[in-house]
């Protein structure tokens, strides 16, 4: 997938707009994802907390999808938090479940913060699974304000 960055800032932005949708809660992030195909077209999109309490919006937009889509090799998930590499209320992280599906690439807004786990190991886990992680932190603030409520400042 060939993309510039105008591109890469237009989905991710649309990334942070779906993390607003998020149920407030105060153990977990407000996180918007959205994948989109090497075409252009959007192939899912979520947002933490959209189908249960639990749910996270990587997840979320990988459940609209059948596990085996074969545009899932080619597409790109943008992410407005770093997608998790630990996790206690599912058996798989939302890094684990980018790998499985095969996708070779995910933009991310913001790292996750040491609050809810110290050192989160998402970007690291999948560029170590060889899936290229681009991080544009222009829009970190964005990200970072829809979970103000959640940071001390």
């Amino acid at each position: 997938m060939t993309t510039d960055a105008s591109t890469d800032l237009r989905w991710l932005t649309r990334a942070v707009e779906l993390s607003r949708r998020c149920p407030p809660s105060e153990t977990a992030f407000s996180v918007g994802a959205v994948i989109v195909g090497a075409d252009g077209t959007v192939l899912a999109e979520g947002y933490s907390r959209e189908v249960d309490a639990h749910n996270h919006a990587e997840e979320a937009a990988l459940g609209k999808l059948p596990a085996e889509d074969p545009r899932l090799r080619t597409a790109t998930v943008y992410s407005s938090l770093e997608p998790c590499g630990q996790r206690a209320s599912r058996p798989r992280t939302c890094a684990e479940l980018i790998i499985a599906a095969g996708l070779p690439r995910v933009v991310v807004a913001w790292r996750e913060p040491d609050l809810f786990v110290t050192a989160c190991q998402g970007t690291a886990l999948l560029a170590a699974a060889g899936v290229e992680v681009i991080e544009l932190p222009e829009l970190a603030e964005a990200a970072r304000s829809v979970n103000v409520h959640l940071l001390s400042s």
